[in-house]
């Protein structure tokens, strides 16, 4: 029976217990999110070129993958209304979109789909796509729900530094495994991969007393309990409310102009490759997949650390500064694009940029987050950033009409401007330890001119 008491310590696995184990969990379940989407952005695409396949049917296949992350809104508004609390907030919406992507990959590995079967390919990949839409959004529900304060911008590099090293590694394997052993065997390779984070998701708990599954002993904290909205009403007045803040509006062009330089370069970079560089499919497939590796690992190590030191504002503003350059540079050194060192510093330093950009973003993001709406919240900022992809790849195609390809480093830039802008103005939330020192110096000078005694030291709560 559900009861208000304090749960007793639960033994086992328990995240609000472990920052270690918390930090783990979120890296770990990001690494398994990138695996389907190195799979099906990646390697079967790369897969149908290279058997003969037209453009019309590759873009057809990458399109309906793609569709479930535009749609991913409503993501957080069913998981904030609906879950089963004994077993936490988030980890049941975990494992149930995990079994519906293990069902599909078997499933797409028994029917076994060739090249020319598009229509089978896209609902695949969009069915797989869809079920990692619900994982990615419960992870962040979780991430928000669950992490302190000074662990969150170590656990957003941990997080897309994780989703990088997935992407990557999924790309890597199932690339080799399909030229080898076929598709069905990529298929199955990454529903086993996505069948050991099922089992470890069902072998801890969020917080004490909760239950493993729902046929084992556990109740609901009382935490969740008081925080879980029960009617639709509340939920889209606490969203509305918490997102009507100008404070949360301002930071809604810092997300998108993040999203413009993503969407502008992805779709830049093979473009002045293969044009500018001579490289072909494999080249930059492999020089980007290799950035995207080492932009992992920066974000897991680099991006946590410099957000803990310094702060996320500061470090979001440095990450915006180095990308000016780097746009500025390639604007005005067109000239040198068909170098070679050119072109791999290039893609290198945007991709590595662009996730730490994320990383130190973050924080700011989760801190704007009602916690009673958080899932909700949350996507609607991640949905902004992919708004803002989407409008860097349509001004990407209008580039001829602007003068040629180099103009689509303007509009990254001005995207840029914008958001560092932003970042320079307004004062966005910052960790509460950071207002504590501000309030303690504030009042040990006004004590000190007043010829008073030091004042006695002051914690991060006060």
């Amino acid at each position: 029976m559900t009861t208000q008491t304090t749960p007793a310590r639960s033994a086992g696995l328990v995240l609000e217990h472990s920052r270690a184990l918390r930090l783990f969990t979120l890296f770990i379940l990001y690494v398994g999110q990138g695996m389907p989407i190195g799979l099906f952005w990646f390697a079967i695409p790369a897969w149908m070129a290279v058997n003969g396949a037209p453009a019309a049917d590759v873009g057809s296949v990458a399109a309906l993958t793609a569709l479930p992350w535009s749609l991913k809104l409503v993501n957080g508004f069913i998981m904030d209304r609906y879950t089963f609390l004994p077993m936490g907030r988030r980890r049941v919406w975990i494992i149930g979109a995990q079994g519906v992507m293990i069902a599909f990959l078997v499933i797409a590995a028994l029917i076994d789909p060739g090249v020319t079967d598009v229509a089978i390919l896209g609902g695949i990949g969009f069915a797989v796509n869809m079920a990692t839409t619900f994982q990615d959004v419960a992870v962040d529900g979780l991430a928000v729900d669950i992490m302190s304060e000074d662990e969150r911008a170590r656990g957003s590099g941990m997080m897309f530094g994780g989703q990088s090293i997935g992407i990557a590694t999924a790309t890597a394997i199932c690339g080799f495994v399909i030229e080898d052993f076929g598709a069905p065997a990529a298929f199955l390779i990454v529903a086993a991969i996505i069948l050991a984070l099922c089992v470890y998701i069902a072998a801890f708990r969020e917080r004490d007393g909760e239950q493993l599954m729902p046929w084992s002993g556990g109740a609901s904290h009382p935490r969740n309990l008081a925080i879980q909205l029960e009617a639709w009403w509340p939920l889209l007045k606490s969203t509305f409310l918490s997102m009507g803040k100008l404070v949360s509006l301002l930071w809604l062009p810092v997300l998108f102009g993040r999203g413009i330089l993503y969407g502008g370069f992805t779709g830049a970079t093979p473009l002045i490759g293969a044009n500018y560089g001579g490289w072909d499919t494999s080249e930059i497939a492999s020089l980007t997949a290799t950035a995207g590796l080492v932009a992992g690992v920066l974000c897991m190590t680099l991006g946590g650390w410099l957000g803990d030191r310094y702060g996320a504002k500061r470090i979001a503003i440095m990450w915006c500064v180095l990308q000016l350059t780097m746009i500025a540079a390639m604007y005005l050194g067109q000239q040198f694009w068909g170098n070679p060192v050119v072109f791999m510093a290039f893609v290198y330093s945007w991709i590595a940029m662009d996730m730490l950009l994320t990383v130190a973003a973050l924080p700011i993001s989760m801190r704007l987050c009602d916690p009673k709406v958080a899932a909700t919240q949350f996507t609607i900022y991640m949905a902004v950033s992919n708004f803002g992809i989407s409008f860097g790849a349509f001004m990407l195609g209008k580039t001829d009409a602007m003068g040629g390809l180099s103009s689509i480093f303007l509009v990254v830039g001005a995207g840029i401007v914008v958001a560092m802008s932003l970042l320079l103005l307004v004062k966005y939330p910052r960790r509460p330890e950071y207002y504590a020192k501000q309030t303690q110096a504030a009042m040990m000078f006004e004590r000190v001119g007043k010829g008073g005694g030091p004042l006695p030291e002051r914690s991060a709560a006060s």
